[in-house]
């Protein structure tokens, strides 16, 4: 038996941004057993930034960096202009992040959901 504490994201609204649907559905499955309101998902930049434009609490955001041939890296930038932690789910090395997302965490597919959801409830802790 683990003596670790299950991460828990009770109460964190979380944004994900996937244009996988069978990957977006096992996310976010993943993190409303952690506890999570899941936000989306939404499989375009239009759609998350329709999203970003109401005002809505996002306390983290997990996000796809290819969506339907359109990067998120416009979605990212106003993540960090509202102080929104993400980590990028992605299966691009890490050689193909441009240089000013390199601090972020990049979680390579395929991963397991269950992992991602946990990765998010560390981020929380240094929020």
């Amino acid at each position: 038996m683990s003596t670790h504490p299950q991460p828990s994201l009770t109460g964190r609204r979380v944004l994900i941004v996937e244009d996988e649907y069978f990957l977006a559905d096992d996310l976010g499955r993943a993190l409303t057993q952690l506890g999570a309101e899941v936000l989306g998902p939404v499989a375009t930049r239009e759609e998350a930034f329709d999203l970003l434009s109401t005002g809505e609490r996002i306390d983290l955001a997990v996000l796809d960096i290819n969506l339907q041939g359109e990067s998120v890296f416009p979605v990212a930038d106003t993540l960090i202009e509202q102080g929104v932690p993400f980590l990028f789910a992605t299966g691009y090395n890490q050689a193909a992040i441009p240089a000013q997302y390199q601090q972020v965490l990049r979680w390579e597919k395929p991963f397991a959901p269950e992992a991602l959801a946990q990765a998010l409830s560390i981020i929380m802790r240094y929020r």
